[in-house]
């Protein structure tokens, strides 16, 4: 049953983690607290130097997002499954773009370019898998009604 779940799960739950840890970090002071996040995520972890003489910095949200986009291959993989776990997979990826979609409108913290383009992954996800499901159902039925 493990395999129902969405892999895109985890790219929302490290960065709510991040948010969260600088929630806490940042007192009641809320506004604070979301520059807080977005400074995490864009502070540099390592640096690697360019063939053109400059630095490449990466961050906590570029990590994220390279781990979301091949989370997101192996997504649109399974998405291609007619198992009947791939129906649940479907409807655990609309649940968990919903959640992300609230918390990137409602919540402060995640009002971030990077939780931006994770939200657009997850949505990404949904009309794959929904529009390969309807395409192999209409290829079934079309394959039964010639014979």
């Amino acid at each position: 049953m493990l395999i129902a779940l969405p892999l895109l799960l985890i790219p929302v739950v490290l960065y709510n983690i991040v948010v969260l840890s600088s929630l806490i970090g940042g007192g009641s002071d809320a506004a604070l607290a979301a520059g807080g996040a977005d400074a995490i995520l864009r502070d540099p972890m390592f640096s690697i130097p360019m063939a053109s003489g400059t630095s490449w910095n990466v961050g906590a949200g570029d990590l994220i997002l390279l781990l979301a986009l091949i989370l997101l291959f192996f997504e649109l993989l399974k998405s291609t499954s007619s198992q009947k776990v791939a129906i649940v997979n479907h409807a655990l990826s609309m649940i968990l773009f919903v959640a992300v979609l609230v918390e990137f409108l409602l919540i402060r913290g995640f009002a971030t370019s990077t939780f931006f383009l994770i939200v657009v992954m997850v949505m990404l996800d949904v009309l794959a898998g929904f529009i390969v499901t309807i395409i192999s159902a209409r290829k079934d039925l079309d394959f039964g009604g010639v014979a």
